[in-house]
């Protein structure tokens, strides 16, 4: 299989990948749709989509009484609407920006996904392969390139609107935007300053972060979670504001802006703006997996290679292997899809001037803050400097927490 697959043309090659993302994002983003209602109705205790059912599905035993209570069925009605529904063009938008919109949201959401590794296997050489659609070794810099184009498709759907609700959805998405992008970033660096050692070839490889994480010894096999916890959390805060969930959706607030930049929309080119939505959650959520939480290895100190090796599967076994990595992988990307539903069902929605306010002065500062702390911490370790550049180090650090983090005063008037 493997073998007829290189000998295949690149052109090919490429057509072929591009189908696989567009085939496997499409139904995953129907998937969660129908996990969003499920969930929140789990949250809120009451049943969720439960009723709709096919004739012919009716009198089979088990299945279909089972099926139906999933809600199996709804995702299957909900689909065929969306593409048969009547999609209404409004005479007063502007026409050739309002269908391009959605267009401009599909193309980063699918894009993003080429670049993140989604498993590994051993090849003949006993040498690990990463399973990606775009082997880049700048991997992290390509994925936070093209997905931050995404907000364009935000901003002229409000613009082509010509409606003042949906354009100020488009202008906050904008700001939210400029100011969570720059503290994730910020979150990262850390991770490739670690791994990146002097005097070697740097690398932004979402693989070579892994890779970092699946090494011998306290450290090699310690995830950059526990290692870096405060770049974990800023990561995932900002991931939050990126992806326009809540409580973060200022950019779509009912209370507010009625629906925010899709107010005008329906039909197929609504269900794109939410299709490459839960695309860029799944992105985010592949790309905290691989930073964070040691990718395809199960747990801590235990990479999957010395896993499988307890049940005899090895490099002898690469297409069990490579199974196997996708499978752990996938766990915990669903873990943390099912997290961004949690939270969008258990926290209510922040103010836009709260949003701004925890982006501009507190999150940022803090990544500033922690990618100082992790750049003297390195300096210290390769340099040998002693306890007294720890200490002072460390109370450093503290100062500046307190002052990050502290509650301002109140002055009264």
């Amino acid at each position: 299989m493997i073998e007829f697959w290189q000998n295949l043309h690149p052109a090919v090659q490429l057509f072929l990948k591009g189908i696989a993302v567009v085939l496997v994002i499409f139904p995953l983003g129907g998937i969660g749709s129908l996990a969003e209602r499920k969930i929140s109705a789990w949250i809120q205790n009451r049943p969720g989509p439960n009723r709709a059912i096919p004739i012919w599905f009716r009198w089979v035993p088990v299945l279909g009484p089972f099926l139906q209570r999933l809600g199996v069925f709804h995702l299957m009605a909900d689909g065929l609407k969306m593409l048969f529904k009547e999609d209404a063009l409004p005479g007063h938008v502007n026409k050739v920006y309002f269908v391009l919109a959605p267009i401009i949201a599909m193309i980063p959401a699918l894009t993003t996904v080429t670049a993140v590794p989604f498993g590994t296997y051993l090849n003949g050489q006993g040498e690990l392969v990463p399973l990606i659609l775009a082997n880049l070794d700048v991997g992290i810099l390509a994925v936070f390139a093209v997905s931050s184009l995404g907000v364009y498709s935000l901003i002229v759907a409000g613009w082509a609107s010509n409606s003042k609700y949906p354009f100020l959805g488009g202008v906050r998405a904008s700001a939210q935007l400029i100011s969570y992008e720059l503290s994730m970033t910020l979150s990262v660096l850390p991770v490739f300053l670690w791994i990146n050692a002097p005097g070697t070839n740097g690398s932004l490889s979402l693989f070579n972060v892994v890779q970092f994480q699946s090494q011998p010894g306290f450290l090699g096999g310690t995830w950059f979670f526990f290692l870096m916890p405060v770049s974990a959390v800023v990561f995932l805060v900002s991931l939050f504001a990126e992806t326009n969930r809540l409580p973060f959706d200022m950019a779509e607030g009912e209370a507010d802006l009625v629906g925010g930049f899709h107010t005008e929309y329906g039909a197929f080119k609504w269900g794109l703006f939410f299709v490459a939505e839960y695309a860029h959650m799944i992105v985010g959520s592949g790309l905290f997996v691989l930073l964070f939480l040691g990718g395809w290895n199960p747990l801590p100190w235990l990479p999957l290679e010395k896993a499988l090796g307890w049940f005899g599967v090895a490099g002898n076994h690469p297409i069990i292997f490579g199974i196997a990595s996708i499978v752990v992988f996938l766990a915990k990307v669903l873990f943390f899809i099912f997290v961004f539903m949690w939270v969008r069902w258990t926290v209510p929605r922040f103010r836009y001037d709260q949003v701004m306010k925890l982006g501009w002065q507190k999150l940022l500062p803090l990544a500033i803050g922690n990618l100082i702390f992790y750049a003297a911490a390195i300096a210290i370790i390769d340099l040998n400097l002693g306890v007294a550049a720890w200490v002072a180090l460390a109370i450093g650090t503290i100062v500046a927490l307190f002052a990050i983090l502290r509650p301002q005063a109140q002055t009264a008037l």
